[in-house]
């Protein structure tokens, strides 16, 4: 498993190096919306849509709901506070993730519909690529690589908490962080990748690379490691109530596309939200 994991990483990080950095803004939101998408063909799963015929059906409707919600906002003078609202709303969400996450199984009765299994679909991934868009876009026109470097450390910060608690788990871990939703993850795993990435932050705010306070860039920074966690474990919860265990096969070593960036969709809106509005 460790061995796919590298394998995986050294195929997919230069990919995201060149989507980051070298395609060109609308290139790049395009990309986002493809990788949206997939997601939905995988979280399909979730509805119980077994047949490939209405998988891609919900998928292709996704795939087009997102990019009509991005065309619309082009379209709207105001766009900056239609993303602002829906960035600030996806704070409203991760934290009713993480009360289903805590009181799951009983919180099964709650969402097992799958019409709010799809509304749950629309409050991940909607906010995940209006962040990436919105990050990715900062300061654009006077230096375009500004927002990929900002998207770069929040995608360093997870890669960084998921690395450091798989690793301080394996060395250090007894106590069960979330049993019922995934009992292979423990407390001082947790920790070990919380330490890992605020050791990060430190190093990147010493590089004095972005114009940020240390208490915004710290509190940002610990804010998206947290819910990075709630993201993973909240994908957890919705595979184990559909009874599977990947959302798909198509990166060897970390299932699918969801199992991938489970944890970006949650850390990603919330960094934007909490660092270009909040503070």
């Amino acid at each position: 498993m460790l061995i796919q994991r590298i394998l995986a990483a050294i195929v997919l990080i230069p990919l995201v190096i060149l989507c980051l950095f070298f395609l060109p803004l609308m290139g790049f939101i395009s990309i986002m919306v493809i990788i949206c998408g997939l997601c939905a063909w995988e979280w399909a799963q979730f509805l119980q849509i077994k047949t490939i015929k209405n998988r891609l059906l919900f998928a292709l409707i996704f795939t087009l709901f997102i990019a009509i919600i991005y065309y619309l906002s082009t379209l709207i003078s105001s766009q900056a506070s239609i993303f602002k609202y829906i960035l600030l709303a996806s704070l409203i969400w991760w934290l009713v993730a993480l009360l289903l996450v805590i009181s799951y199984p009983n919180s099964v009765r709650i969402w097992k519909n799958k019409c709010i299994k799809t509304l749950f679909a629309c409050f991940t991934l909607v906010p995940f690529f209006i962040g990436m868009v919105e990050l990715r876009q900062i300061n654009y026109s006077h230096d375009s690589f500004q927002g990929a470097f900002w998207l770069l450390y929040v995608l360093v910060l997870v890669w960084a908490t998921d690395s450091g608690a798989y690793f301080a788990g394996r060395a250090f871990g007894k106590h069960k962080l979330a049993p019922k939703v995934s009992p292979g993850k423990t407390i001082e795993g947790l920790l070990g990748g919380v330490i890992l990435s605020l050791l990060i932050s430190v190093i990147v705010y010493l590089s004095n690379y972005f114009t940020i306070s240390l208490y915004n860039l710290m509190v940002s920074s610990i804010f998206a490691i947290l819910v990075s966690v709630l993201g993973d474990l909240t994908e957890s919860m919705f595979k184990r109530e559909a009874n599977i265990k990947d959302s798909g096969h198509l990166i060897p070593g970390h299932g699918g596309i969801l199992d991938r960036i489970d944890s970006l969709t949650a850390a990603i809106p919330v960094f934007a939200a909490i660092s270009l509005y909040v503070l």
